[in-house]
């Protein structure tokens, strides 16, 4: 018999932070449709691990498009009906009651009679052998597994402690989403057994999305409008599929923007419940959804770039990366870069709900098969009224205010960690000498107080990204970050230069700071 505690409309699954003043219960935790009712006292997701929280809002930008009628493009102005939405300061009650009642039955974590769990391939509890199954720690990703090492927590994978549902959920979807390529549990299909899975549709790459002052302007400021030929009966999300996909044919490309915000995965999964205790994770089987095939990977919140080979792909996670350096390239519609960056799609209508959003970065530094790094979570100010909208319009082709200032603070650093690098070289007088240390230190040193030089000058360009108005000083701002990196290198290098083969080669190198020493060009010869 079905819980009714496990159903996630009323499961307390997505912690949550409320606006001051909320009226009514606020409990640290909530089910999702008291999310959507009451998304305008709620101030933000609380979700503390990055990549969980990247796969939940875009569940939560679904379950919004399809509760609001925002999923389809409509008879009249997609804009104008979205404002409407906002201007009435919740989503609308009879959308999300219509709805809830008309999916409830897909919405349980576990469904012991045999039906369809929630972001689940029952299946698997046939098609996978029991005694070869995941386990919960391999579910949880921050927890050890197998031969892994042990860095924040230790745990045996003969006696794991057993998640809650709710943790056990969120952990699902980091699946669906980051989930790694290569070797996985086997699963039998029709006789042949396989046990290879590709990547998820995230892995690897940073995720941006528009947050505003509430959780209810972030949903609407998320959702991107939908082409006029999607309907809404073809654009479907997994737990409204009549059947599960074959395994073993080719994965469909998603017909809409609610198909690629939630059925993009190319993993199955299977929760376990526990008998003993009803509101805990027992096992888990993860295993791979397509014998063959890869569903196109393409996001709405990701910038895409191209390759020196040409090819398209989404900037990476990068845990050593501040935000401010991929600002221009959200917000400028041509931003300027080798690797032509697109900018999310997104942000080409999230200005419209309100010029005071903030710009979320979510992802999970990964490789491609089965490392992960370190996750990335960052925020800015309130930028996106910066964003450029008069791009075409300009009579001169030199770069953005915001770009200039984004590219001076990137080229000394890189200048910076050239010199250290020199030093180092010539101070050992070994061309192979491993400068990392040294290059570490120097840019722990730099890039913090780039930030904040950074930060400090953008928010004193009083016009519009696009414009060259005498408020950006390029010359002063080269200086401050030339400072910047003097005093780095300067701090860094400052061990050697007690003797004089290291007062020799800092000197020397200090010249990259500067840009180097230029070649010169050689003198015509006499005809």
């Amino acid at each position: 018999m079905r819980a009714s505690t496990h159903n996630l409309f009323e499961e307390p699954l997505v912690p949550v932070r409320w606006t001051p003043g909320a009226a009514g219960p606020c409990p640290e935790r909530v089910g999702l449709r008291e999310l959507l009712l009451r998304s305008g006292d709620i101030s933000a997701v609380a979700v503390s691990d990055p990549p969980a929280h990247a796969a939940i809002l875009r569940i939560l930008y679904a379950l919004t498009a399809r509760v609001t009628g925002l999923d389809v493009a409509g008879s009249g102005d997609w804009a104008e009906r979205r404002l409407d939405i906002l201007d009435a300061g919740q989503l609308p009650v009879d959308g999300i009651d219509a709805y809830v009642s008309r999916t409830w039955h897909r919405f349980f974590v576990f469904d012991p009679e045999g039906g369809r769990p929630w972001m689940q391939d029952a299946r698997l509890a046939e098609q996978c052998d029991p005694d070869k199954s995941a386990g919960v720690n391999k579910l949880i990703v921050t927890r050890p597994a197998g031969n892994t090492h042990a860095w924040f927590r230790h745990g045996s994978d003969a006696r794991p402690d057993r998640p809650t549902v709710a943790d056990a959920v969120l952990n699902l979807l980091v699946w669906h989403y980051y989930g790694p390529s290569g070797r996985c549990s086997a699963r039998e299909v029709n006789g042949v057994k396989t046990a290879s899975a590709s990547a998820g549709p995230l892995r690897t790459a940073l995720s941006y999305h528009p947050e505003g002052a509430n959780l209810l302007e972030t949903l609407l400021a998320g959702l991107v409008e939908p082409p006029r030929a999607v309907r809404r009966e073809d654009d479907l999300c997994p737990w409204e599929w009549d059947e599960l996909p074959d395994p073993e044919a080719l994965p469909s490309a998603p017909a809409g923007p609610c198909a690629r915000l939630t059925a993009c995965s190319q993993h199955a999964l299977l929760l376990v419940p526990d008998v003993d205790d009803p509101g805990r994770v027992a096992d888990a089987f993860i295993t791979w959804a397509y014998r063959s095939g890869r569903i196109p990977r393409d996001d709405d919140y990701l910038i895409w770039q191209i390759s020196q080979q040409g090819n398209r792909y989404p900037r990476p996670a990068d845990s050593r990366r501040a935000l401010w350096r991929d600002l221009d390239a959200l917000l400028l519609q041509e931003p300027t870069g080798t690797t032509q960056p697109k900018r999310p799609r997104v942000f080409a209508y999230a200005g419209e709900v309100s010029d005071y959003l903030r710009v979320r970065a979510l992802g999970f530094e990964q490789e491609g098969q089965a490392k992960d790094i370190q996750f990335v979570d960052a925020t800015t100010p309130p930028v996106l009224g910066f964003a450029e909208k008069r791009a075409e319009e300009e009579e001169h082709a030199t770069a953005p205010a915001i770009g200039r200032l984004r590219q001076l603070g990137e080229l000394y650093g890189r200048r910076l960690d050239r010199a250290i690098r020199r030093a180092w070289t010539q101070y050992t007088d070994d061309a192979k000498a491993d400068a990392d240390t040294w290059a570490f230190e120097a840019a722990a040193r730099y890039w913090p107080g780039a930030e904040l030089e950074f930060w400090d000058r953008f928010r004193h360009l009083g016009s519009p990204a696009g414009s060259e108005e005498a408020d950006f000083d390029a010359g002063a701002a080269r200086t401050a970050f030339l400072g910047l990196a003097l005093a780095a290198y300067t701090s860094v290098t400052a061990s050697v230069t007690r003797t004089q083969r290291g007062a020799k080669a800092v000197s020397q190198a200090r010249i990259e700071l500067f840009g180097g020493t230029r070649k010169k060009s050689k003198a015509p010869t006499a005809p």
